[in-house]
């Protein structure tokens, strides 16, 4: 069986990995730096590994995954300094010489669980990552969904109750959006502490639990997923998820089955196994 590369780019850190999928994986972790230097150590972690066929990567956005664009393989306006309108596939393809497949983090780890974890056998679903940002990524017919460019779900406008919460949210470009007010940074932004660090007693939780209810009924009713599979960093809180689920079935009130919530099954590995599948099926 060929071995593939994948690549799972962070805003904090990266994940380089060969291999054909989970049970044969080899990984390597390291802080995302600037560009040149972060590039540099994926191609020499690459050029150690055994040869491979294709490399697939996972980004962090917003980039342009459109293999058409004159633009395919960057990343576009994303405030990350040093990374706006990068040619990132384009430098790990002309250093490593193979083919490149570029795509979200959020739409690899869809990918990824699609084929070996909690989306297998589904026609539609949707992964959604809480963390440092909030993304999703959905399969609608065994397909990821694409448009002019890719979704970009955590920056939908929500309801925000500035008596019940006034804070006026931390996203650069559009301040309350959902990834403004219920991302990892928003929460210590607005209460001085890493959301590690609150108890589960934390007036933060009911407004988390509040916005991802609003997010998740938002995309229940434009996509009609079968099951909505929740991971990333904020959701490693174990009391997040009944307390989800109760106020999106209150939020449809009988108007709507609702999506099975669930946790990934390949949990922090998602994305960059989710870059080896993306490189397999451009080596079809």
């Amino acid at each position: 069986m060929p071995l593939f590369g994948g690549i799972e780019a962070g805003g904090t850190k990266f994940v380089c990995a060969v291999g054909s999928g989970p049970a044969d994986v080899r990984t390597f972790e390291f802080p995302t730096a600037q560009p040149d230097e972060t590039i540099a150590r994926a191609v020499e972690f690459f050029r150690g590994s055994a040869p491979i066929a294709a490399i697939g990567i996972a980004s962090f956005g917003p980039i342009d995954p459109n293999p058409k664009s004159p633009t395919f393989g960057y990343i576009t306006s994303t405030p990350k300094p040093g990374w706006r309108n990068l040619n990132f596939a384009g430098a790990v393809g002309r250093a490593l010489g193979v083919p490149v497949a570029f795509d979200t983090d959020v739409n690899a780890a869809a990918l990824a669980e699609s084929q070996w974890g909690a989306g297998r056998e589904l026609g539609s679903f949707i992964y959604v990552t809480v963390g440092t940002g909030i993304g999703g990524g959905a399969m609608i017919d065994g397909r990821l969904l694409h448009g002019r460019l890719h979704l970009e779900m955590g920056h939908i406008r929500i309801p925000h109750d500035r008596l019940r919460d006034p804070f006026s949210g931390n996203c650069p470009y559009h301040g309350d959006c959902l990834e403004g007010l219920a991302a990892g940074p928003a929460i210590e932004a607005r209460w001085g502490r890493s959301a590690k660090l609150l108890p589960d007693g934390h007036e933060a939780w009911d407004l988390e639990v509040e916005y991802l209810a609003v997010g998740i009924v938002n995309w229940t009713c434009t996509l009609a997923p079968e099951r909505i599979i929740l991971g990333g960093g904020v959701m490693e809180r174990e009391a997040l998820f009944p307390k989800v689920r109760v106020r999106i079935g209150e939020l449809l009130d009988g108007y709507l089955e609702p999506p099975e919530i669930v946790r990934p099954d390949l949990g922090t590995h998602a994305g960059v196994l989710g870059a080896i599948a993306l490189a397999a099926r451009i080596s079809e």
